[in-house]
Order: structure tokens, then C-alpha cells, then sequence
């Protein structure tokens, strides 16, 4: 295994910390897109669990949503359920409410604070990647590892 980014090194370590084995890897290619990604991997896009994170307008608090890789998030939906609109985070408060940048992601966060929903269409795959820290920094785990390293809430996304 090769030398980290320092953000993908932190993700690595945070999962070390928390018990798992899971190894994060860096890809050569640009994997900005969940299409990109799977491309690299040799998955299904379905498999690629990309974090979005958006800004709850009353609270003003972060809400991450795992999403598989080629589903659209109804914000509409979404705000719904859990009773604030849904708004775009800007890089900013991404950075500061996760500690990573918009296209990194990872959806194991080190802060506290941050509501996460997880996509029930992954729950289908033995296998699903998701970022860790960095653009081309992945890592691959299980429904039940992502469930439990985020300790979040698993819903229909699509709101259909």
C-alpha cells in the first residue's frame, strides 16, 4: 500500500480507530463522478456511495445523505421527513461541518453533529465504496459496516 493523502490517511485511521479493516485506497484516474469511480473499481455506479451534504435552513445544522451512486435525492422528500428544507451547502460549511472537501466526502465523519441518511437502494450490495477524505480516495465496506460507522438512519431518498 502506498503513501495516503493526509485525508484519506485520517479516514484510514478513524476506521483503525473504530475496529475495522477496511483499507483505503487511492485510484490513479479522476473519480469525481460516481460513473468515474465505478469505471476504476469495476463495479456497478449502484455501488458507489456518494455522501452529499446539505444546509437545513432552520436549524442551520448539516444532514449527510449516502445516496447509490446514479439516484437523485428528492429534497423535497427528504425535508419532508424530517421536517426542515433542505438547502445547498456551499464548500464552506461542508468543510467545516465535515472536515472534508465537497468531492471527498467520506461518510465517516470525525465531527459530531451531523445527521446522516443512508439510501435504502444500497442496501442490495455485498459491496458498496464509498469516498474517504480525497477525490480518488475510496474505501469498500458492507451495508451493515456503512450503517454502523455513520449510525444512520436508512430511508427511501427518491421519494417515490
Amino acid at each position: 500500500m502506498g503513501k495516503l493523502s493526509k485525508n484519506a490517511q485520517e479516514v484510514q485511521d478513524l476506521l483503525v480507530s473504530k475496529g475495522y479493516e477496511n483499507e483505503v485506497v487511492e485510484l490513479p484516474g479522476s473519480c469525481h463522478t460516481a460513473k468515474e469511480a465505478a469505471k476504476a473499481l469495476g463495479c456497478k455506479v449502484e455501488q458507489i456511495a456518494k455522501s452529499i451534504v446539505f444546509r437545513l435552513k432552520e436549524s442551520d445544522n448539516a444532514l449527510m445523505v449516502i445516496a447509490s451512486g446514479p439516484n437523485r435525492i428528492n429534497e423535497r422528500h427528504v425535508g419532508n421527513i424530517i421536517g426542515e428544507k433542505l438547502l445547498k451547502a456551499d464548500a464552506e460549511f461542508v468543510k467545516d461541518r465535515t472536515g472534508y472537501s465537497i468531492g471527498g466526502v467520506s461518510p465517516v465523519v470525525q465531527k459530531s453533529g451531523i445527521k446522516i441518511l443512508i439510501d435504502e437502494d444500497l442496501l442490495q450490495y455485498s459491496e458498496i465504496w464509498g469516498a474517504a477524505g480525497h477525490p480518488k480516495a475510496v474505501f469498500k465496506m458492507d451495508f451493515d459496516e456503512l450503517l454502523e460507522l455513520t449510525d444512520g438512519e436508512v430511508m427511501d431518498i427518491k421519494g417515490q
